[in-house]
């Protein structure tokens, strides 16, 4: 018997609601055996992100090597790469698996607003990992800086999505999570297929979404790892976080942003 794997490159939250904690705690919920390589230490909590400290970029490689050596992974998730440099690196890195489902979470900026990517590492992002990831997931802000473009409604999404897929060869989940119509329509966008499919969902009145990107990213690998079709893997992934944020609006954990219900279909 083998679990199905999912690897999750990214950095840490103590307080449990998004990064790698959120990730492993995803991955569990999905019926996946979790592992991890850690990029940073963050000092964060439901308020705000208070400091970094990045681990060693051989270190992070190391992490990488020794969890792909020994126990593999069906699909990988990557999450918080704060500098040019660990990109580079990951990438090279990554280079020596042949791992098809990555899942590439473009993390820019935390929920309570925090900065937590270099901005000259923004370019390395778009010409170097971007087009080795299967899929990529990123929110309106992070939509907006990587195509140095403002988007104003819904409206433009389907007209921009193809822009953030490298030239049709990446798949995009364009969340519409920051912007304010009452009914949110992410759009998607499968590269493999050439499809625009619209997934609409009622915005949820609650301040708990930290973490509302690690947990859909780290929902997708786990989807594709268990051999799901990709637009499939995409509409389950979001049924899981749209029910994690519906059960978790009521609980109160926090001061600030509180995290989603990653176990809501286990426990209340």
């Amino acid at each position: 018997m083998q679990y199905k794997r999912v690897l999750s490159i990214a950095g840490s939250d103590p307080s449990g609601g998004a990064g790698i904690q959120a990730d492993l705690k995803t991955m569990s919920a999905c019926g996946c055996f979790g592992t991890t390589a850690i990029t940073a230490v963050v000092d964060e909590n439901t308020v705000g992100v208070y400091g970094v400290f990045p681990i060693p970029i051989p270190f992070v490689q190391g992490q990488i090597k020794s969890v792909l050596d020994d126990i593999g992974a069906d699909a990988i998730k990557i999450g918080m790469l704060h500098s040019s440099e660990l990109i580079l690196a990951v990438k090279e890195t990554l280079s020596h698996y042949n791992i098809r489902n990555i899942v590439l979470d473009p993390v820019m900026v935390s929920t309570s607003g925090d900065k937590l990517l270099q901005d000259e590492a923004i370019e390395t992002l778009k010409n170097e990992l971007i087009p080795i990831a299967r899929v990529i997931t990123p929110n309106v802000p992070e939509a907006e800086v990587l195509l140095n473009e403002r988007i104003k409604s819904q409206s433009d999404l389907p007209r921009i999505i193809k822009r953030l897929s490298c030239g049709g060869t990446v798949s995009v989940l364009l969340k519409a999570g920051h912007l304010t119509d009452d009914e949110l329509t992410d759009v998607f966008y499968n590269a493999e297929t050439d499809e625009i499919i619209t997934l609409s969902s009622n915005r949820i009145s609650t301040r708990n979404t930290h973490g509302t990107g690690c947990t859909l990213s780290s929902a997708i690998a786990s989807m594709l790892a268990q051999g799901l079709p990709l637009n499939e893997a995409i509409r389950e992934a979001k049924n899981y976080i749209n029910e994690a944020i519906i059960k978790g609006a009521e609980y109160e954990i926090g001061k600030g942003h509180g995290p989603v219900h990653h176990f809501h279909n286990f426990w209340k």
